[in-house]
């Protein structure tokens, strides 16, 4: 007679598996490696198989950059409306910016405030892609603006980091004004003997790209970043060509002049600072 006390099962266990938490894994975009979130967060959104740069929003982008606590946000009451009562694909605009505000990283395309890099006081403003694209429209060249008037003021350096897709649609002639508005802005700026320092990150297009992106005393870019006017996509879909290989990225705009130098995101707090020693300011 078979001993019963021994009919016990202690195989693998019957019961589902647990299913995995959402969010622990990401791809890179560059390589395709399957990464686990919290590494990359810890390198600073650097995929530690290619060196790719993951976008970041505005905020962390932000957190990255400033000693710790030191950021005082700026001009948060200046807000978006829908002066052209825009609507497409059967959204209103007035919508979208609702959406965008839900988002972590900032209640607009830029964030502006003043703050410390490695000691050195400076006026930050940083755009947020995760906002409707990074588009500029109105409340983007107002805060822009006063960031610069303030910096004027106060006789501080201006760190500006881009990432854009260009100008924002849903406002029409008003946001292509802000090109000029915020060009004057660094004008009167550059009269005053400032120190601009501006980061291209990817991407950097359009509109941006065509006004104060490109006119900093010193160009700086992360590696491997998209800057230009028109995008690939929109060349192809308007001249039906297709760009050559590594065209419009931040390797191409150094060997061709168009940038200063190309900074891995893990040394850009400490080129700022040295930058800003460097020139005395």
């Amino acid at each position: 007679m078979a001993d019963k006390s021994k009919s016990k099962w202690d195989g693998y266990s019957l019961k589902p598996r647990r299913r995995m938490p959402d969010g622990l894994w990401m791809g890179c975009p560059s390589c395709q490696h399957m990464l686990h979130k919290k590494t990359v967060e810890k390198n600073l959104y650097v995929c530690p198989e290619c060196e790719g740069h993951f976008r970041i929003n505005g905020a962390t982008r932000i957190a990255q950059l400033a000693d710790e606590g030191s950021f005082e946000p700026m001009c948060q009451d200046i807000a978006s409306n829908d002066p052209l009562k825009f609507e497409c694909s059967g959204k209103k605009y007035k919508n979208r910016l609702k959406e965008g505000r839900k988002k972590d990283g900032g209640d607009e395309a830029i964030l502006v405030g003043k703050a410390f890099i490695r000691g050195r006081g400076v006026m930050l403003s940083v755009m947020n892609f995760d906002f409707l694209g990074g588009s500029m429209g109105m409340v983007v060249g107002e805060r822009f603006c006063v960031a610069v008037d303030k910096a004027i003021e106060e006789s501080l350096p201006l760190v500006v980091v881009s990432s854009s897709g260009g100008a924002r649609m849903h406002e029409g002639v008003v946001s292509l004004g802000q090109m000029a508005k915020t060009s004057a802005a660094l004008a009167k700026y550059d009269e005053a003997g400032g120190l601009f320092i501006s980061v291209l990150t990817d991407p950097t297009t359009g509109g941006v790209t065509a006004s104060f992106a490109m006119l900093g005393d010193i160009i700086i870019a992360e590696p491997e970043a998209l800057i230009g006017f028109a995008g690939p996509r929109t060349i192809y879909q308007t001249i039906k060509v297709e760009l050559p290989e590594g065209f419009q990225r931040s390797e191409f705009l150094l060997e061709h002049g168009f940038i200063d130098m190309i900074v891995h995101r893990k040394d850009l707090r400490s080129e700022i600072g040295r930058l800003i020693d460097y020139c005395g300011k």
